[in-house]
């Protein structure tokens, strides 16, 4: 190991809430596809007994004709989705408003994710936080959005983030370039 210590926080690690503007709309970089394993132990794991969501036989005679995947996955996932862009330097989430499904979603749909930064303010009782508002939509891969929501969060300001440092292994173990010949 080298003395030599990166800071774990930077370009490509999450934004700091003076990089937010209110009107900008991200759209987040992963999208995920559902699967039945997703689907079944998320609802087995929050103890859900809804038999649309686990038992096929039932949900084939009901009007979706098929296995539902549970809403709140749906909005786990979503969530998960936007951390890379407007959580990794979350101090604390102070709720999720207005919560809406509007269309269900299958096994095998893969879902997108997007939001728009709808306020962005300095927090009143702790200067090194802001207050980020943000409205943030899921969507399938036909462009149906699956939930919205509102979230509302405190995200540290810049230069008030915790500071930790990784140490990093000698380079000298990986290999030689290779030169064309």
């Amino acid at each position: 190991m080298t003395d030599d210590s990166a800071p774990e926080h930077g370009p490509g690690t999450g934004r700091l809430f003076e990089d937010f503007a209110p009107g900008e709309v991200i759209y987040h970089p992963y999208g995920r596809t559902v699967t039945e394993a997703d689907n079944s132990v998320f609802t087995l794991m929050t103890q859900n007994v809804a038999r649309i969501h686990l038992d096929q036989h039932y949900a084939a005679r009901t009007e979706f004709g098929r296995t539902l995947v549970n809403s709140t996955f749906t909005l786990a996932l979503v969530t998960g989705q936007s951390t890379v862009d407007l959580s990794a330097h979350v101090y604390a989430n102070l709720g999720w408003d207005e919560v809406r499904t509007p269309h269900p979603v299958f096994e095998g749909d893969t879902i997108y994710s997007r939001s728009k930064v709808l306020s962005a303010r300095p927090s009143g009782s702790r200067p090194h936080l802001g207050v980020l508002t943000v409205a943030t939509e899921g969507f399938n891969q036909d462009g149906v959005v699956v939930i919205s929501y509102r979230r509302t969060l405190l995200v540290y300001r810049r230069g008030h983030q915790p500071a930790v440092t990784t140490s990093r292994p000698d380079e000298s173990s990986l290999p030689p370039v290779e030169s064309d010949r």
